[in-house]
């Protein structure tokens, strides 16, 4: 049975799992991605027991804007619906906001947040300014 939290009991070395496991570029700076989970805004977990399959990280500013910037599920736990949940519980929680955002780095993802009722903003771009490489 999973277990869906907002409850920040995950270690660093449980996000740099999950991260790793699908690739993602943050999972090799955990120290870093630790402590930006700890100071996000809301940070929902899925557990399947002790173990870290799933995560979603939302940044708001507590009444207009809430961005959810990460949305992650284990490959071993993918197709069984775990992001779509989470997505909703998103939406639920911050239905009173003005806007829910979010910028999916892959534009196969967008397919599925519009299936969860986003829609893409007509004359909206992406912007980014990406200083990993010079972190250690």
């Amino acid at each position: 049975m999973l277990t869906y939290t907002e409850e920040k009991k995950f270690t660093k070395e449980q996000v740099q799992q999950l991260f790793l496991s699908v690739n993602w570029v943050s999972g090799n700076y955990p120290e870093r991605l630790y402590k930006a989970l700890m100071n996000s805004s809301t940070v929902l977990t899925v557990w399947d027991e002790e173990r870290l399959v799933g995560l979603a990280r939302v940044l708001d500013d507590t009444a207009m804007l809430a961005q959810i910037h990460y949305v992650l599920v284990h490959p071993e736990y993918q197709g069984l619906g775990i992001a779509g949940k989470m997505i909703e519980y998103i939406k639920e929680k911050y239905k009173d906001f003005m806007y829910i955002e979010g910028m999916p780095e892959d534009k196969n993802n967008v397919l599925f947040y519009v299936k969860h009722g986003f829609s893409v903003m007509e004359n909206g771009a992406a912007i980014q300014i990406c200083n990993y490489h010079n972190m250690k």
